[in-house]
């Protein structure tokens, strides 16, 4: 009694086959628990949250979900996805049986001389069959290529997550900058208005012989850098408004907003205590994980090819001679039949295969612990600089307050007559590059929460999202 059942059992592993894949390891993530620098806090595991719920500006938000919608890289990452969708199709169609129904008909006529009967001879031959087919995996070999096609679309949607993730962080950050310009342009005017007024008086009193025609060139230099400085400035918004509407994919509006009108209100900060396992769901991390399991896949296929290929044909149907007989008793036909493949001599072609994918195997480890690598990097950096940036800005507001007392103080000596104009020159122009630079760095700080939201990932996860947005698309960019 137990030996059918033994027999059973290895009957019905054969049948469903076995894999030659090496076991799926993820090596060991290459990288501290920690980064050197970080808010103090418990580095407990979080989930990042999502896009918007992280950019609370509602101007900002809205750029966002329109590029989400609009932008053409997304569109080709979307397009790439569908294409790996395609591929593991077709590749999984392989594990099945394939049917297919066909049909014919046939006259012939056969010379006097050539028939048997020595008399012309009209032939008639109807037909009507299905047809299947379906190879045994007794290898895993197509099971093989079945992950490893799943792997690989599972990787382009990583890829097309990745897209999805940088242009959000692309159009905070270009967003960002034409706000840091809208504020740089404003103390631009105001610096304009207050240099004509004192080129103004200045030449007023060279006029009247209280001031030499060095003070008047000099203020008169002073205004002139300052429109050069409104010129380049307006430049480059006009530059930014541009880029931001390519990535927008619509136009970005002329709406004019200081940075300083929503500092404060932009990004949602992030927990403390970010730990350095939030990078396993980065999309390039997970997306070079997929490819491992591709590498590894492959193994399993060029492995089982090394075996016997055994496969399963049948057909079934009807034939007669004439159509009304075709579905008549006694008409079926059938074939079934079986063939099996074995390698005897490829000139090394099977070996070569499988070192091949082997080589990759150890591309692909090494890549995804590039890939970790670079991610800790990429975060190290956004944190360094979200710390380094926000004592910069208090340094140069100390600075500023500094320099306008400077500036102060340098104009009332120069009217009391107690030093020359080339001291106030000196105290304008420290204190208009230091005003500018100060709000390029107060934009930089919060640059640096954007990029810190990024390099960990992003909320992708959440399929409220940035995902979410991006599936809902799918329908525009592929029809």
């Amino acid at each position: 009694m137990k030996r059918p059942q033994t027999s059973c059992r290895i009957i019905a592993v054969l049948l469903a086959g076995c894999s030659l894949a090496p076991d799926p390891v993820r090596p060991a993530l290459p990288m501290p628990q920690s980064w050197a620098v970080s808010d103090p806090g418990a580095a407990d595991a979080l989930r990042m949250p999502q896009w918007q719920r992280f950019f609370v500006a509602p101007a900002l938000a809205g750029l966002i979900d329109t590029a989400l919608n609009n932008n053409q890289n997304l569109c080709i990452a979307i397009g790439r996805v569908e294409m790996a969708r395609g591929q593991y199709r077709i590749q999984r169609a392989d594990m099945l049986p394939q049917v297919s129904s066909g049909g014919g008909l046939s006259r012939s006529r056969t010379p006097a001389d050539l028939s048997y009967t020595g008399k012309p001879l009209v032939a008639n031959d109807f037909s009507a069959s299905i047809n299947t087919s379906w190879e045994l995996d007794l290898w895993g070999r197509v099971t093989s290529l079945d992950a490893a096609a799943l792997a690989s679309w599972l990787a382009t949607d990583e890829a097309r997550r990745a897209v999805a993730l940088s242009l959000i962080a692309e159009v905070a950050n270009m967003w960002l900058v034409a706000r840091e310009l809208d504020e740089r342009i404003a103390l631009a005017d105001r610096t304009i208005i207050n240099r004509q007024e004192s080129a103004r008086i200045a030449r007023r009193r060279y006029e009247v012989g209280s001031a030499p025609r060095l003070d008047q060139t000099q203020a008169e230099t002073l205004l002139g850098q300052a429109e050069s400085a409104l010129i380049t400035l307006e430049q480059q918004r006009e530059q930014t408004r541009n880029a931001l509407a390519l990535l927008v994919g619509a136009p970005a509006g002329t709406t004019v907003t200081a940075l300083s009108s929503v500092e404060n209100a932009v990004v949602r900060d992030l927990p403390p205590g970010l730990p350095s396992a939030l990078l396993v769901d980065r999309p390039d991390v997970r997306g070079a994980e997929d490819r491992l399991r591709v590498a590894e896949a492959d193994i399993g296929a060029a492995r089982a090819a090394f075996f016997p290929r055994i496969a399963l044909t049948a057909d079934y149907g009807t034939a007669s001679a004439a159509l009304e007989g075709l579905f008549a008793g006694g008409s079926s036909a059938w074939t079934l039949a079986s063939s099996v493949a074995a390698p005897v001599f490829d000139g090394g072609r099977l070996r070569g295969n499988l070192a091949e994918a082997k080589a990759q195997r150890a591309v692909a480890v090494a890549d995804y612990e590039q890939a970790v690598q670079t991610a800790f990097r990429d975060v190290a950096d956004a944190l360094a600089a979200r710390h380094w940036l926000g004592r910069q800005v208090e340094a140069q507001r100390q600075t500023l307050n500094a320099l306008s007392e400077r500036a102060l103080l340098s104009d009332l000596r120069y009217r009391n007559g107690a030093s020359s104009y080339l001291e106030v020159l000196d105290a304008q122009r420290d204190l208009f590059a230091t005003e500018q630079a100060l709000v390029e760095t107060r934009r930089a700080r919060l640059s640096s929460e954007v990029n810190l939201y990024a390099a960990l990932g992003g909320g992708n996860d959440d399929p409220s999202g940035a995902t979410a947005a991006t599936n809902q698309d799918s329908d525009r960019c592929i029809e």
